[in-house]
């Protein structure tokens, strides 16, 4: 690999799309140490470059008080307190985080080995990428263990020096797809002349050497201290200037010892005036200005176990010829004429090379040029850029590829016992003007106003529901005035100009002024159709079937399928009140014909279906075709509907166990493209269920029945990151199950298509009990059902079974099903 760093693909661009929330992990500014400086410069960095991207930080604390930090830290972890950890996970986990940016180095964090840090990752859904400030050539037992589980949580090692890619892939074992090299980022500054600074700090005229950061006895100063009377017995001009506090642990332990003790030797040695103390640790500004006055800059540690050097980097990154001992980072980064290494501890060797670069001042100045110039794509904002790439890498990989948050996760049951139907979210969410549309984790959110689709979906579940509770007497009330409620926001959304239903309405009961929707529409329709077919209250059935007939006309206009489909549900449920109904008869033969016309023009073999990109609540599309092929006696029509049904599955349905995972609404399916893995929603997964439930009535092949269940198994946790959706104690679901985790908002839609999803096979299950009790009577006689509709004859209908609450058995050809079971269809929720 070459040392060379890396151009940015992205240096200038303006944002990075997929991106919201970035969330660093590490020390942070006032924190003193290198790690704190790091994260806090690649934070403002990558704030700089995409603005519009929420910048954060989980910072480390060692020590109780923790420290006075910017706004931008939003959480602290105390590193010794293993509690802690896990809030954090749940901190991030709630905070709509996209990727983590993970400062790793061992001693930051608690535990053996910086264990305490494991806890926190194993429970994050996001992706992690790992910045290593601290890559060992052998590791103790401990710390190779503790490596290894990092490697488990992390998608992505980033590293700063080609050493440390050596020895991810070579000692540990890191696939290389999972390492990149980014090099340590430097501020952007001018090369100016050393004179121009000098006069601040007192040493115009002087030749100055010059060695910053956090002090102690690993830093090799002494060395220094011994080579600098060689160097002024040559140059007495010469000074060298020591800028930095003492490091914290270095202080806590032994104080200022170390300090004091490099000063009595510089006074024994004759050097001591020409020696510079500068014992404190400096802003960006300041010690860019030292940095400037340098002539020479020394890094003299002594040993080579250092893969990466902030104060390296920045020295080259101002231009300043450099003398270092032959540690790793110093070893690539000095290469090809940008710096002189010595041998470490050998104090000859660090004076003959300093006096040398004074004495020749061209090769000095070229050194220079060389490393400033070697370092201009290691400014921060292209080093962010860099980040930026990856996260957004990441994130798209974690969609495609989800992650489960716990492989101890139990399996579920294919079929399992149904869960109680429990309504108090949906309770919740109502007021005396209709379900609220949105919610802020469990609290309803007025802001979000009401919506005409969530309105009629909430209406369809407790009509439904109706049947099913366990204590109908004392919820009958209650759900009769939710439909009354839910049937009077649609009465009022419609706009009796138009003959359309308004989109959405505020809290404060004004409409909002936009275009109407099919979708909406078609969504009303199927309300009112299961209103008209279930109500056992006079006055719902009335307005609705009125309110029906009023926005009926308007669906033979739609141009969309979704909204054919919706409203093919709904005009199938009204059928099965008033089956003579011709207005409503006619419609559906249009709408039925058009859904039919556009599998069959749009569609392919490899692609059966009647849209290029598949979207949202994909199923409801075959789901209509197949009703309307089963009660128009149209074979033709119930083998395009199956056949699109059984390619659908084949993409929803992944693993050798089949477990559902819908079309993601993060880039949906495009034809000839990749299926988006998230973000999977709710309404996907109930209008799954009731196209499955249909497909076994149709067919009786029991492989419907089971794809039905794992559907609702997706609500309860066996879906791609094992983690449920449902929310047993509220009775409501989370929005969507996303890349890095649940949407933990629990919004009308998602909540309500949980409940249609479970009382579908409520549905199923009760028209299974009145079948077999039908079977068991001896007085049961067969309705009149018609006779299966030639294939050859599409067209031909009996009105007869029209007017029965079962629909005809078609012809199925025989790669595809059995004949449909005489059982009646009566849920369409």
């Amino acid at each position: 690999m070459s040392s060379n760093p890396p151009a940015s693909r992205n240096s200038g661009r303006s944002g990075w799309g997929n991106l919201n929330n970035i969330s660093l992990i590490g020390n942070y500014l006032p924190r003193r140490c290198g790690i704190a400086t790091f994260t806090s410069d690649l934070a403002d960095a990558l704030a700089t470059a995409a603005p519009d991207v929420g910048v954060h930080t989980v910072a480390m604390n060692d020590r109780a008080e923790g420290y006075r930090y910017p706004s931008r830290v939003w959480f602290e972890i105390n590193q010794n307190r293993m509690g802690e950890y896990k809030v954090a996970s749940d901190f991030l986990n709630m905070g709509g985080v996209d990727v983590v940016s993970l400062q790793h180095e061992f001693g930051i964090f608690g535990g053996k080995a910086g264990s305490n840090l494991y806890d926190l990752l194993r429970r994050l859904r996001m992706p992690v990428v790992a910045t290593l400030h601290t890559v060992l050539k052998d590791p103790k037992p401990e710390y190779r263990d503790s490596f290894n589980e990092l490697a488990k949580h992390c998608d992505r090692f980033v590293v700063m020096a080609d050493r440390a890619y050596e020895f991810l892939t070579d000692i540990y074992g890191i696939e290389e797809s999972r390492i990149r090299l980014i090099h340590h980022g430097i501020p952007d500054v001018p090369f100016v002349d050393p004179a121009f600074y000098k006069d601040q700090f007192g040493v115009e005229g002087k030749k100055v050497i010059f060695t910053f950061g956090l002090l102690g006895p690993s830093k090799g100063l002494e060395n220094m201290v011994e080579a600098m009377p060689a160097i002024v017995a040559k140059h007495p001009d010469a000074v060298y200037v020591v800028l930095g506090a003492t490091h914290p642990g270095v202080l806590a332990h032994s104080g200022e010892e170390y300090r004091l003790g490099l000063q009595r030797r510089a006074k024994e040695l004759g050097v001591a005036d020409n020696i510079l103390w500068f014992n404190k640790f400096v802003e960006l500004e300041e010690l860019v200005e030292f940095l400037g006055s340098a002539d020479v800059y020394v890094t003299p540690y002594e040993n080579e176990a250092q893969i990466t050097s902030g104060t390296l980097a920045y020295a080259l990154g101002t231009g300043k010829a450099t003398v270092a001992t032959p540690y790793w980072y110093a070893q690539e980064m000095l290469a090809d004429g940008r710096g002189r290494l010595v041998p470490f501890k050998d104090t000859k060797a660090m004076s003959d090379a300093i006096i040398d670069l004074f004495d020749n001042e061209v090769d000095r100045h070229a050194m220079r040029k060389r490393a400033y110039q070697f370092t201009r794509d290691m400014r921060w904002s292209t080093i962010a850029g860099q980040y930026l790439d990856l996260f957004e890498e990441v994130r798209e990989e974690r969609n495609q590829k989800p992650k489960p948050v716990s492989s101890k996760s139990a399996k579920l049951r294919q079929t399992p016992e149904l869960q109680e139907i429990k309504l108090d979210h949906l309770h919740m969410m109502t007021d005396d003007c209709g379900i609220l549309s949105h919610a802020k984790n469990t609290v309803p959110d007025r802001a979000a106003g009401y919506t005409v689709s969530n309105n009629a979906r909430a209406l369809v579940a407790v009509l439904v529901a109706q049947d099913h509770m366990n204590s109908p007497a004392k919820e009958a009330k209650k759900l009769d005035e939710a439909a009354c409620r839910y049937l009077a926001f649609l009465e009022h959304a419609f706009d009796e100009d138009h003959g359309r239903f308004r989109v959405r309405m505020n809290f404060d009961r004004t409409w909002e002024q936009r275009s109407f929707s099919e979708d909406a529409h078609g969504q009303a329709i199927r309300a009112l159709g299961e209103t008209v077919a279930r109500s056992q209250v006079r006055g719902h059935l009335t307005l609705a079937a009125s309110l029906f007939h009023r926005a009926l006309p308007a669906c033979e206009s739609f141009e969309h399928v979704h909204g054919w489909a919706y409203s093919l549900i709904g005009i199938h449920a009204y059928l099965r009140k008033f089956s003579g109904d011709s207005s409503a008869r006619r419609v559906r033969e249009a709408l039925a014909h058009k859904l039919f016309d556009a599998f069959k023009q749009n569609g392919s073999d490899d692609w059966p279906w009647p849209t290029d990109t598949i979207t949202y609540t994909a199923s409801r599309l075959p789901h209509a075709l197949l009703l309307s092929g089963r009660w128009m006696f149209n074979n033709e029509m119930i083998q395009q509907a199956l056949r699109s049904l059984e390619w659908l599955h084949d993409v929803q349905y992944t693993g050798k166990d089949e477990q559902f995972a819908p079309v993601g609404s993060l880039g949906w399916y495009p034809r000839g493209g990749e299926k988006a893995r998230f973000n999977q929603t709710p309404a996907e997964a109930s209008g799954t269920i009731d196209a499955n439930l249909e497909a076994y009535r149709v067919t009786n092949d029991r492989k419907w029945l089971d794809s039905a269940y794992k559907c609702l198994n997706w609500f309860l946790g066996d879906n791609d990151l094992r983690t449920p959706l449902y929310d047993n104690t509220t009775g409501g679901c989370c929005n969507a199950l996303l890349a890095q985790g649940v949407d933990e908002n629990q919004g009308a839609q998602a909540t309500v298509s949980w409940l249609l999803s479970l009382l579908s096979l409520y549905e199923h299950n009760l028209d299974l009990d009145n079948e077999q009790a039908s079977a068991l009577s001896p007085t049961s006689t067969e309705t009149g059902e018609g006779k299966p509709a030639d294939p050859t004859t599409p067209g031909k209908k009996s009105d007869a079974a029209e007017a029965t609450r079962t629909p005809p058995k078609p012809t199925i050809t025989k790669n595809l099903a059995p004949p449909a079971p005489n059982n009646p269809s009566t849920s369409s929720a």
